[in-house]
């Protein structure tokens, strides 16, 4: 392959400010990628409209009039990087790696889709169905996109998601379930000097809160809760009337996940301070993704595609949550991890290994050849 035409691809991916609210960039993303897929012969594009909130998703696909896909391949269009991360740090790269908003997680992934299609032999381009979804939200939990995406996969006998390897080059098997709340707190304003005793704080039902969100963590199941935003108070001298909080669960076991979203909802109704009102919303939710029978049966020819491209398949159960989480929860035999390897995902250290770039390719075309 030429590896310097990939460099030069990826980085006009990367060098797009595309978090997921950046609409304009999101949709920059997407006209880019769409361009890439109409030079090549065989594949039809189609953007696809989820709303005013988020950018388009792009759908590319051998035979739009297929009913029944023996594949659906799954990206992402966004990053989590606000405005101006691309001019602070651009695309860079060294003898071993490349760095850059989102070059792992996941334009990589991305381009490694268009390139294993590429190359993908004639005769299975015509025997084979194939769709590709890339969606404009899975960064914020897929809210708008997961639909689409759902109906794709249940037309699909199987589905591959190409976020990154880990970094030791291992594929993933199974995530974490990923639930995504909102909470808001409701107090009484009062002059903390002259009359506190007339306030009702949210910011110390937000404290109470949180000590009892915290005890709902079970480590021995890998079960947590973080709340990672917090937005309140007016002034040091006024007892706080509102505060606005996010939070984050994980879960293994879907059970587990059953267990703390009734928890919260009792915790929350029940309220955290006498005077002010606690509404919690929840903004999203990934099951956890297991690996089914199935899922093993596509595992075990993945694992003979790596042999037979003299790649060692190695696999991960992981933390963070994707798309994969939905496809897999639908009962779809789903693997993810198939794009280059990387880490530092959602950090300023985010890096793709160069190396691994052309043997994912061949993996992936080989894996689709095998279907």
């Amino acid at each position: 392959m030429d590896l310097e035409k990939y460099i030069d691809e990826l980085q006009t991916l990367v060098n797009v400010d595309c978090g997921t609210q950046t609409v304009a960039g999101v949709a920059q993303v997407a006209a880019v990628v769409r361009e890439l897929w109409q030079q090549e012969e065989g594949w039809q594009t189609e953007l696809v409209d989820l709303g005013s909130a988020v950018g388009p998703a792009l759908l590319v696909t051998n035979k739009p009039q297929a009913t029944q896909y023996d594949v659906l391949l799954v990206g992402h269009l966004d990053t989590v990087f606000p405005v101006g991360t691309v001019a602070e740090r651009p695309m860079s790269r060294d003898e071993n790696r490349l760095y850059g908003p989102g070059v792992s997680d996941m334009k990589s992934g991305l381009l490694n889709i268009l390139w294993a299609m590429r190359t993908l032999p004639a005769e299975h381009l015509q025997r084979l169905s194939i769709a590709v979804a890339m969606n404009p939200d899975e960064e914020t939990g897929s809210v708008h996109s997961s639909m689409w995406i759902s109906e794709l996969a249940k037309r699909s006998r199987c589905v591959l998601v190409c976020e990154a390897a880990r970094a030791d080059g291992s594929l993933v098997k199974a995530r974490k379930g990923v639930g995504g709340y909102q909470l808001t707190f409701d107090g009484v304003a009062a002059h903390a000097g002259n009359e506190p005793e007339k306030g009702r704080s949210a910011i110390t039902a937000f404290a109470n809160s949180v000590l009892a969100i915290n005890a709902l963590t079970d480590m021995t199941r890998g079960t947590t809760l973080n709340v990672g935003v917090v937005q309140g108070g007016s002034a040091a001298n006024v007892v706080a009337a509102k505060l606005h909080a996010e939070l984050d669960v994980r879960f293994w076991e879907n059970e587990e996940y059953e267990r703390v979203h009734k928890s919260l909802q009792s915790l929350c109704q029940q309220g955290f301070l006498d005077g002010v009102t606690t509404t919690l919303t929840r903004v999203s939710h990934k099951p956890a993704m297991a690996a089914s029978e199935e899922t093993q049966r596509l595992m075990a020819l993945v694992e003979r595609a790596g042999k037979e491209e003299g790649i060692s398949v190695t696999w991960q159960a992981v933390g963070g949550g994707s798309d994969a989480n939905l496809t897999a929860a639908l009962g779809i035999p789903t693997l993810d991890g198939l794009g280059p390897v990387g880490a530092g995902f959602h950090s300023a250290d985010e890096w793709l290994d160069i190396a691994s770039i052309e043997p994912r390719i061949r993996l992936l075309n080989r894996i689709i050849t095998m279907l």
